[in-house]
């Protein structure tokens, strides 16, 4: 009796990245926001996709980043508020578009990486079957050793795709609210980081922190102005990323 011969899964396509010849040419700045401190840090639980709420003191901090925010953004600058539509993102957005009077946009491909099974588990359960990524090979698609979680090549796809939604708009300054991972593949779409290169990338940001991103109007390069400033939180307490 034949059986037939299994065909292994085409491999997905690989964005390009984000560059002016895609999403157009524009003088714009983009404010990239981690969400300040949840009740999974403060719980020592796995965060992810686990839908955790600010504290009360991360509550303070995105009113904080807020501010912040309100005061780097020139009255009547046209501007757009997009977030992971997880509790701990969207309630910063929602206190960053207050302050800047426009509107919130959800965007579930800016949640932070799935850990599967493990997402709001004690931190200790993931730790004991985490699977570190190998210091060369494929590091992309290495699984991380825990049922459902997602590769890191799962999370720059998504990453990239919403990164170039965003960048397809028409603003002057945009904020980005989202997560310490997450993060680190909108850094990378920005400045041009093939998804295939972005196996070893890191932009380590705190939490409650603000990248800022400009593409000026003269030479229309990519700059990365400031990475994970945390300087606005003086008046509050920190937290992990």
């Amino acid at each position: 009796m034949c059986h037939p011969v299994p065909v292994p899964d085409a491999p997905r396509p690989l964005l390009a990245p984000p560059l002016p010849d895609l999403v157009g040419v524009r003088e714009r700045t983009v404010h990239v926001v981690t969400h300040p401190e949840a009740t999974h840090h403060v719980d020592g639980r796995v965060g992810g996709q686990h839908d955790s709420d600010l504290t009360p003191a991360g509550l303070r901090q995105a009113h904080l980043v807020a501010a912040a925010l309100r005061a780097r953004v020139p009255a009547g600058a046209s501007t757009d508020v997009v977030t992971s539509d997880l509790l701990r993102t969207h309630r910063t957005a929602t206190a960053v578009a207050d302050a800047l009077g426009t509107a919130v946009r959800l965007d579930p491909r800016l949640r932070e990486a799935s850990y599967g099974e493990a997402g709001g588990r004690p931190q200790a359960w993931l730790d004991a079957r985490f699977v570190p990524p190998p210091a060369t090979g494929d590091r992309l698609r290495h699984d991380v050793g825990v049922a459902g979680a997602e590769t890191r090549l799962d999370v720059a796809l998504r990453v990239y795709a919403a990164t170039t939604d965003l960048l397809r708009r028409d603003v002057d300054h945009q904020v980005v609210v989202t997560h310490g991972f997450a993060a680190t593949f909108v850094v990378a779409a920005w400045i041009g980081m093939p998804v295939d290169a972005a196996g070893h990338v890191a932009f380590p940001v705190p939490s409650g922190s603000i990248t800022t991103l400009r593409e000026d109007g003269y030479f229309h390069n990519r700059a990365v102005v400031a990475l994970g400033d945390v300087a606005h939180l003086a008046a509050g307490s920190g937290a992990r990323d």
